[in-house]
């Protein structure tokens, strides 16, 4: 070993020589030193209270990283009077919860309650989850559930239901930073390695957390470790921070909520007439490494959806667009993604397309086997024939107004109407043909029933 190096070793921090990451060196023991969450653990909040009085229900703690939600699970085992089991859904399967829960069911026979932590249960699978049902059902467990996606969509109703679900907010840059100088002055942090860092310094990395403690801490680790070490001790200077905070990652996650935040924004902006919003959305979807095949295919959703014939170019350029994408890809296609965009935005807006896809499967849910009226089915056979298929059928190209009065719905839904025309832009135009078209057909049929 030479001199440098020998010297180098000597100042590594003596925390880092533990061997645990920083985060988890700092992680929360009490409620005391837990960050963030006020509007759950503030004095007096309902979540504070379950917990110094050890009443915990089931529950799940739903939050993007970095928040406390495992933390939070742990302080609440150490506080307990409960059986703790912290329990993974990334390395467990059902063999693993059955063991498990007869375990709990022991306890329980023998009058000792038993919590469950199950880190990232939107992971289980529909099966998995239904495993720990009965047990939840009969008090068997508590269930602590946590979760960065919506349970709504990634936790079996039935499970949910049973559950109260505490949503974990994002922390505040005052929480960040004052993790970050507790860190600096803690002994399981760098209390004993006298760091210097700029309040500049730390400021800078609470912004680039995005509210998350763990990639906080991680990042100040990281730029302590850089740090110019001497015998005073370590100093982080402003080049290491820029090196270090090169590049901010955005907060999103293809196939989590935030995915489907931003692609509503994206929709409802559009749906606004309002082009800056949707660019924008559309942009930071792309800039967060989204496939642009998926924007373009919801484009061409809502050029249907929210467009319709109020301008019934907007399907072409929604098209144009998909394929451009496919052809160039990414970065160049932004530019046809951002002109579908604004074409969407601010062209003559109709849900009328929707509204009649959705009156029509309400209509099917109600007589799901309407059946089809005989005049307009097909007759191949001698038999169909025999049954009256197709018997008074109507070619309405052999007639002089290319219209016939002939009924193609169902008996029972004879009289409905699902297609709503608007008066917004070019709509307006197929809603007067289409009152035409009814006013002649009531006219026919009124005719041969005078007949």
């Amino acid at each position: 070993m030479d001199v440098e190096q020998g010297f180098l070793q000597g100042m590594e921090p003596e925390g880092a020589a533990a061997g645990q990451p920083l985060a988890a060196r700092m992680r929360p023991r009490t409620l005391e030193e837990f960050a963030g969450q006020k509007h759950l653990l503030g004095e007096g909040k309902v979540l504070r209270r379950l917990i110094a009085a050890d009443t915990v229900s089931s529950m799940i703690f739903w939050g993007p990283p970095g928040v406390g939600k495992t933390t939070l699970a742990r302080i609440i085992a150490q506080r307990t009077q409960a059986s703790f089991i912290d329990f993974s859904a990334v390395t467990s399967g059902i063999k693993e919860i059955r063991q498990v829960m007869m375990k709990a069911e022991e306890n329980r026979i023998y009058g000792m309650r038993t919590i469950v932590f199950v880190d990232e249960i939107h992971r289980f699978n529909k099966a998995q989850q239904d495993a720990f049902l009965p047990f939840v059902e009969k008090g068997s467990i508590v269930l602590i559930g946590a979760t960065t996606e919506n349970p709504s969509f990634e936790v079996n109703s039935a499970l949910l239901s049973r559950c109260k679900v505490f949503v974990l907010q994002a922390l505040s840059r005052e929480d960040i930073l004052g993790l970050l100088r507790r860190a600096l002055t803690d002994e399981r942090g760098f209390g004993r390695d006298h760091v210097e860092i700029s309040e500049k310094a730390l400021g800078a990395i609470a912004d680039f957390c995005n509210g998350d403690a763990r990639s906080a801490l991680s990042t100040l680790e990281m730029v302590v470790l850089n740090g110019d070490a001497d015998e005073h001790g370590i100093r982080v200077t402003d080049e290491i921070i820029a090196q270090c905070l090169s590049r901010k990652s955005l907060m999103y996650d293809k196939d989590g909520e935030e995915h489907y935040n931003l692609i509503s924004a994206l929709h409802k902006s559009m749906r606004n007439s309002d082009p800056d919003a949707a660019v924008y959305w559309m942009m930071r979807m792309l800039e967060g490494g989204e496939d642009p095949l998926y924007i373009a295919r919801r484009v061409l959703r809502f050029a249907a959806e929210d467009v319709g014939l109020a301008d019934p170019r907007a399907m072409e350029v929604g098209v144009a667009a998909y394929q451009a994408c496919h052809f160039i890809g990414v970065p160049e296609c932004n530019v046809h993604l951002a002109e579908a965009v604004v074409y969407m935005s601010l062209a003559s807006k109709s849900n009328a397309m929707e509204m009649a896809v959705n009156e029509a499967r309400e209509a099917i849910e109600k007589e799901p086997d309407a059946p089809v009226p005989l005049v307009i089915r097909n007759a191949p056979t001698k038999l169909m024939k025999d049954l009256h298929y197709g018997e008074g059928y109507r070619y309405a190209h052999d007639y002089a107004e290319k219209l016939t009065a002939m009924q193609c719905l169902p008996d029972v839904l004879k009289d409905r109407k699902f297609y709503h025309p608007t008066t917004q832009g070019q709509e307006a135009r197929y809603k007067e043909r289409l009152e035409q078209i009814e006013a002649w057909k009531a006219e026919q049929r009124k005719k041969e029933k005078e007949k």
